[in-house]
């Protein structure tokens, strides 16, 4: 669908609306006497409901209707906000969205499912609210009536974005009664007149027993572009038509004194005086008819928009850009270094300014805070632990920490898989949990921090912990090690991450099946990420993820190794020393530094990588870093730091690990870029190889 089309912008508005319920559903469920939550819930259902109605979703718009309806009565004080409620209004959420986003799909048996049981929990609300006050002292009074005067006008496009202020006019109408006039002094002649524009006025007298609030729902959908102005009305007074004329802002108390001095009709003197339109008296009239006073108001403005709506294909269009404008700039700083002309040098080194200007700026543009993936698994833990019978609750932490749109997007389904197994194989249940001599209800946590280049993700449980025994029995099994093999504990809890493993003694729609955490580990690792599992201090399981900042443009370290070239990921890269020559003639294969007192091993990229040509006289040593390791990478020549745009490789080079994509050159070549991690497990695979070979 286009991305200009309405109705598709009321899906995107919508699914923001929908992810507001349910988070006030969620937080209702835990402070039910939180009146600011049950507000915001309404509001929700009722915007949903309305602007549904304007884009032609009118069976969604009825469904909305009765579930609205159940939390006016919680507005009123008639229905409590139970758990019961909470969890239907969840149910009728998910049906709402899926009403939305595939309109033609048959749900009337879900519908019928959720309003029959909201008529139960309704129904029986009222019988209890009914014997109440038969049983109470006199019967309270009628709700005051109050009357308001409503002066709006519509966004000049708002017919274009779909919105009707008839229905707007409807809405008020069914709040009590109103006397509504058209303003027509801003149509312009009809020659002028652009069809798909809005330029009436519309000034509405509403007498009801409605609280304000329910006037401000009406509108709630596009208060932000209209000159909307609510004011209440004095019934005690007795209003005059010039009062009226006045307090409205239509025509100068002095002109109205004036045209008083020689006697009525009012009315038509100010408009043969060309003082007044015809409307406005109109309008004026039918609020005296109701002997009123205006307590009028300026109308308020309009808000001005501070943020604008963009497609996402624009943003990686527009990062696909940067890429290619950051090789034609390391192709002109080449051309300019090897000219010698001052001039274009400093043009190159503007140029290289400007670039990275704009490439920091885009990036920045695509960052998400990563709150916005972590409040998706509320509703997650919430139906895992009813569906499971366990207290289980989400803490999150770090939400505000920023990551790339793409890996946030390619991070759900991973961490959906960790939430699931933390609840279902970690957290125990409620009788087990007191019997260990902890709180009923379990803790799943979710945390973010930045760590450098890196995001760092973890998520931590409270639960039984991980059981060696069962884990390496069942990896005894799988044949992934020989029987009764001596492995530390980070090797062998990297089992579980193997194809089919899993130690549930039974499959459940949960867990068991053994696909769930090589998805995980897979789906990270095409992040170019990594995955941890071990035995969290104080009980439990933490899983610990490591996710690059982004996935298209990087600083990198460009390194020369015979006639190739590569890249080294800058944040990995801590010092580059000298390699002498005393130290490289000490042995062959991995070999250790002395950094400052610290033995620092070293790989030879150059016998991995099987160049046929000669060592360079003074080889160089990158110090890289992953977590608490430090390696050390020698290679021939450190050329300088290099802008990286990342090119994926070919499907035939896919499971190459020790490389995490490319990069073109300045003067057109291709330079690999060197995963770590892969490229050091690579390195310890070769070297122990050798070692069989040699018999040690």
């Amino acid at each position: 669908m286009a991305a200009g089309d309405p109705a598709e912008t009321f899906r995107q508005e919508a699914q923001e609306l929908i992810e507001q319920l349910e988070h006030s559903l969620l937080d209702l469920e835990q402070t039910p006497t939180d009146r600011d939550l049950v507000d915001s819930a309404f509001r929700a259902l009722h915007t949903i409901k309305g602007s549904g109605a304007m884009f032609g979703f009118e069976a969604m718009a009825a469904f909305t209707h009765h579930v609205e309806s159940a939390f006016d009565q919680v507005r009123k004080g008639k229905l409590q906000p139970s758990p019961s409620l909470v969890g239907l209004a969840l149910e009728a959420q998910d049906i709402i969205r899926a009403m939305i986003l595939e309109p033609d799909c048959d749900l009337a048996d879900r519908q019928k499912t959720v309003l029959d049981q909201l008529a139960q929990l309704v129904g029986s609300a009222a019988d209890a609210a009914g014997q109440e006050a038969k049983a109470s002292a006199p019967a309270s009074q009628p709700a005051q009536k109050q009357r308001w005067r409503i002066t709006f006008s519509l966004a000049r496009d708002a017919m274009v974005m779909g919105i009707n202020a008839l229905l707007l006019l409807d809405e008020l109408r069914s709040l009590g009664h109103c006397t509504v006039t058209a303003l027509t002094d801003a149509v312009p002649p009809l020659a002028e007149i652009d069809a798909e524009s809005s330029y009436l006025r519309w000034d509405v007298v509403l007498t009801t027993d409605a609280p304000r609030s329910a006037i401000d729902d009406v509108f709630i959908f596009v208060q932000d572009d209209a000159n909307l102005s609510i004011t209440a009305i004095d019934l005690s007074t007795e209003g005059r038509l010039g009062e009226i004329l006045v307090d409205r802002g239509e025509v100068p108390r002095r002109v109205v004194e004036e045209m008083v001095a020689s006697r009525p009709p009012l009315g038509e003197l100010l408009v043969e005086a060309g003082q007044v339109a015809p409307e406005a008296v109109k309008s004026a009239l039918a609020e005296q008819k109701h002997l009123i006073r205006d307590q009028a108001d300026s109308a308020k403005e309009a808000k001005a928009a501070s943020s604008i709506r963009v497609p996402a294909e624009r943003l990686d269009e527009l990062m696909d850009r940067v890429g290619e404008l950051v090789i034609v700039q390391a192709r002109l700083k080449q051309q300019a270094n090897s000219n010698g002309d001052p001039l274009i040098k400093a043009v190159a080194e503007e140029m290289e300014r400007l670039t990275s200007e704009l490439r920091d700026t885009t990036m920045s543009i695509r960052m998400v805070p990563i709150g916005s993936l972590f409040s998706r698994f509320r509703r997650l833990v919430h139906d895992l632990s009813r569906d499971l019978g366990k207290k289980v609750s989400l803490v999150t932490t770090g939400e505000e920490t920023e990551l790339d749109k793409t890996v946030i997007e390619r991070l759900n389904d991973p961490l959906v898989h960790l939430i699931r197994n933390s609840i279902d194989h970690g957290v125990e249940g409620t009788a087990e949990r007191l019997a260990a001599g902890k709180t009923g209800e379990g803790e799943v946590r979710l945390e973010a921090y930045h760590s450098g280049a890196q995001v760092v993700i973890s998520v931590k449980d409270d639960g039984r912990g991980l059981d060696r025994v069962r884990i390496q029995a069942k990896a005894e099994e799988n044949g992934l090690i020989p029987p009764g093999a001596k492995l530390p504990d980070d090797e062998l809890f990297q089992m579980i991450f193997q194809p089919g493993f899993s130690t549930a003694k039974e499959v459940t729609n949960v867990s068991g099946r053994g696909v769930g955490m090589d998805v995980v580990k897979r789906g990270i690792e095409s992040l170019r990420g990594t995955v941890d599992i071990g035995p969290r201090s104080g009980g439990g399981t933490e899983v610990t993820v490591r996710l690059p900042l982004t996935l298209a443009i990087i600083d990198g370290l460009l390194v020369r190794i015979g006639h190739g070239r590569y890249v080294i990921p800058l944040p990995t890269v801590e010092e580059c020393v000298e390699l002498s020559l005393a130290d490289d003639a000490r042995s062959s294969g991995r070999s250790f530094l002395n950094i400052r007192g610290e033995l620092v091993p070293f790989i030879r990229l150059r016998d991995l990588f099987a160049s046929p040509l000669p060592a360079d006289p003074y080889q160089k040593v990158v110090i890289v870093s992953l977590g608490e390791c430090r390696v050390g990478l020698v290679v021939d020549q450190v050329i300088g730091d290099h802008q990286t745009v990342i090119k994926s490789l070919s499907k035939l080079h896919s499971n190459i690990k020790a490389f995490s994509g490319a990069t073109i050159l300045g003067d057109g070549s291709v330079a690999l870029i060197l995963d770590i991690e892969h490229l050091i497990e690579w390195a310890q695979e070769q070297t122990d190889v050798a070692m069989l070979e040699a018999g040690e």
